[in-house]
């Protein structure tokens, strides 16, 4: 049933991207996905029918629309330290203590912050998230890590725990 439902959502993800229902571009997508179910379907959530609750998907857009308006936001920040003549940066590794259990939603937060400019995510040891920030705000762990990942964590523990 994993395999089965990983290449079902790949073909659809395939034809939503390439928004073509042409034999050859079905063909294509659906050995894209086959291949791509052989080598990594493994690696899926589990349970799977999880991901067959709607409410997921409802979190996962709003999910979409916060992650786009915080790298916006991001990218205006970044842009004004690196314009700014005294160049207003106080760089730091800021240790996250995430709530987190599945490595899917571990990574997906990972890789968030790493691509929200200013941050980058260095290292994931259990459930500690090691984040360089361009600007360490706060020296209260609490404080910077509801900064650094507090609406993103939320929104994924909704959408794969």
């Amino acid at each position: 049933m994993k395999y089965v439902l990983a290449f079902i959502m790949l073909l659809g993800f395939w034809l939503l991207f390439t928004y073509s229902i042409e034999t050859t571009n079905l063909i294509v997508g659906a050995v894209a996905a086959l291949i791509t179910v052989l080598f990594f379907a493994k690696h899926f959530i589990k349970p799977v029918w999880k991901m067959l609750q709607p409410q997921r998907y409802f979190w996962f857009i709003i999910y979409m629309i916060i992650f786009i308006w915080e790298c916006i936001k991001a990218n205006f920040d970044v842009a004004y330290r690196v314009l700014h003549p005294a160049m207003p940066i106080k760089p730091g590794i800021v240790k996250v203590k995430l709530s987190l259990k599945t490595n899917i939603a571990k990574t997906i937060l990972a890789n968030s912050i790493t691509m929200t400019p200013g941050t980058i995510s260095v290292d994931l040891i259990d459930d500690i998230l090691y984040v360089h920030w361009i600007y360490v705000s706060s020296d209260d762990p609490k404080e910077y890590s509801k900064l650094v990942a507090g609406r993103f964590e939320k929104l994924i523990k909704r959408i794969f725990e």
